[in-house]
């Protein structure tokens, strides 16, 4: 059935689509996406897709009408059951077949959406294949009139966890305690499977129940609020750190021993400068929010570093152009060459384990080798009209920019290492700033400018 245009790209996101469920999304819309992919993989000469969701109360029943949309259009399906979104991009790899993942990530639980990719986690996103999948619901997806797909159904969990295991030298691991909070996200299923084997390894469970409902607090690290819990287990237990994930698991945040939270543009740091020393001048990506210290070091090491927009698909496609071996987003998403370019929360968690366990200080000592500069994290604001918002921001530093651009929102440099970035978010009616200087005060008093500006709009 054909869809208004209106209806359609309300979901529809820049890489992925989201939305209400019963409202925006229903198993109608999500059955004819099913088919507008399959549509889509087919013309490519694929010949099934794999399928996988979260724990939300949704997502089986979501899943379920996808693969339908898919089978009708004559592909196979191989239904994953729950699963991270990396486990997903592992069987898309593993199974060289597309592949499409039911969960909103961090979104409350009234959300839902899909992440899809081609064989081998390669993106499917505005510019590579989401604009056609949208046009086709618009149009309504042409039927198909060979035989109906099978359905299948196939446990990856142990695969994945053995394969991530195997990317990463955890041969000099010393005894490590970990608090490990799974938000009530997928990471309470994966984690055990990956880091369970790990003899030197002890996790302490924060909240490892799969409930869509997420009754502890919102899966979203990023949020510094939803940290508190994992921050406070670390400083009374004594572990050596601690790792959070997101409702679908493909995000890390760290604490350290200190429960302090460890910038992912320093972790970003840290993996690049181990891929750098096995790989001498090779290219390591960073977004436009990530800690200007990222490139710097970067190229400090030997490296070359190139800045892409926020976003798994652009950082995708700019890791299979450049041949990079790493990339790091300031949102806590790793993207690594040996995982088919794609994400994965739980490697970069073996990363950080690896170059803590290879070395006797604490973490937080060995993290402050990575950052150079204060930042703000991410500050999200309700704005009635984003872009004139950031118009209003852009006005009031005029006098003090020293550079300007536009690859991502808008990221104005005012010299001295401090600059700020304003974009809106792909999928919240969100604007968000990031900030950094050379100093707290600096920071504070560039975001306490911005947000006056931004804010009192509303009043």
């Amino acid at each position: 059935m054909s869809r208004s245009a209106e209806s359609v790209h309300s979901v529809v996101k820049a890489y992925d689509v989201r939305g209400l469920v019963g409202e925006q999304l229903d198993e109608g819309f999500v059955r004819d996406l099913g088919g507008a992919f399959a549509h889509l993989m087919r013309s490519e000469g694929a010949a099934r897709v794999a399928v996988g969701h979260d724990m939300r109360d949704s997502s089986p029943t979501l899943a379920h009408a996808f693969a339908e949309g898919v089978t009708a259009q004559g592909l196979d399906v191989v239904l994953l059951g729950l699963t991270s979104t990396d486990e997903l991009y592992f069987a898309s790899g593993r199974l060289e077949c597309p592949g499409a993942m039911f969960t909103a990530s961090h979104n409350p639980a009234r959300y839902n959406g899909v992440k899809m990719c081609r064989a081998f986690a390669k993106p499917v996103g505005q510019q590579t294949g989401l604009a056609d999948i949208a046009q086709q619901l618009v149009d309504g997806v042409a039927p198909y009139d060979g035989a109906r797909g099978d359905i299948a159904e196939a446990d990856l969990l142990a695969d994945y966890a053995e394969f991530l295991r195997s990317l990463v030298d955890l041969s000099e691991l010393r005894p490590t305690r970990i608090v490990v909070d799974a938000g009530n996200g997928m990471g309470g299923m994966t984690a055990p499977a990956v880091f369970g084997p790990l003899a030197a390894v002890t996790i302490d469970p924060l909240y490892f129940e799969l409930d869509g409902t997420f009754p502890n607090h919102e899966a979203n690290p990023l949020d510094p609020a939803n940290l508190v819990d994992l921050s406070a287990r670390v400083r009374e237990t004594g572990a050596d750190l601690g790792l959070a994930f997101d409702g679908d698991a493909d995000r890390c945040f760290v604490v350290d021993e200190k429960g302090d939270v460890v910038s992912p543009s320093a972790i970003t740091a840290l993996v690049a400068q181990h891929a750098l020393a096995a790989e001498p001048g090779a290219t390591i990506i960073y977004n436009a929010i990530t800690s200007r210290a990222v490139p710097e070091l970067v190229e400090e090491w030997g490296g070359v570093a190139v800045r892409t927009r926020v976003g798994h698909s652009f950082i995708k496609q700019q890791m299979s152009e450049t041949g990079a071996v790493f990339g790091g987003e300031h949102s806590g998403h790793y993207y690594f060459r040996d995982f088919w370019n794609a994400d994965s929360g739980m490697l970069a968690a073996l990363h950080v384990l690896a170059a803590y366990g290879a070395q006797d200080r604490p973490l937080s000592e060995l993290m402050a080798e990575y950052v150079k500069y204060a930042d703000s994290g991410e500050i999200n604001s309700t704005v009635d009209d984003l872009a004139a918002a950031a118009d209003e921001v852009v006005a009031a530093f005029a006098e003090r920019t020293v550079a300007v651009d536009t690859l991502d929102g808008v990221t104005v440099d005012l010299g001295d290492h401090t600059w700020f970035n304003l974009r809106p978010s792909n999928t919240e009616p969100l604007l968000r700033l990031n900030a950094e200087a050379p100093s707290r005060g600096a920071v504070d008093a560039v975001v306490g400018e911005i947000l006056g500006i931004v804010r009192g709009r509303l009043g």
